[in-house]
């Protein structure tokens, strides 16, 4: 899914990196716990969270993810948006809450990520 269908689909406003909205995701990963999803599999994943500090931009990388959906309308911190743009990781933000947002993606198409074994 183009990160484009997901800011549509969302309603979402897109905060940084916006080059990257023709790029495509191919699995979506919900939490607010960083530990959690260092538990998936490196696959284009997009993550969707209500937490807001530079970890959540650190974790993303380290997963290789390249979107992050910001939901309950959380406004990421300047230093989020920093390290975003140095990474290339987009920032969506939503109003719509975690579960919500997650049941649209993937009633859309985009499945959740496999645990690692």
């Amino acid at each position: 899914m183009k990160i484009s269908t997901m800011k549509e689909l969302l309603e979402a406003d897109i905060v940084c990196c916006e080059d990257l909205l023709n790029e495509h995701v191919y699995s979506a990963c919900g939490s607010d716990m960083m530990s959690d999803v260092l538990a998936f599999v490196k696959d284009q994943a997009v993550l969707l969270t209500g937490l807001v500090n530079s970890q959540v931009i650190r974790t993303a990388e380290m997963m290789d993810m390249i979107c992050i959906v910001l939901v309950r309308s959380k406004l990421p911190t300047p230093e989020m948006i920093e390290l975003a743009k140095e990474s290339g990781i987009a920032i969506l933000t939503t109003k719509k809450r975690m579960y919500d947002a997650c049941g649209i993606l993937y009633t859309n198409g985009l499945v959740g990520n496999k645990l690692r074994a």
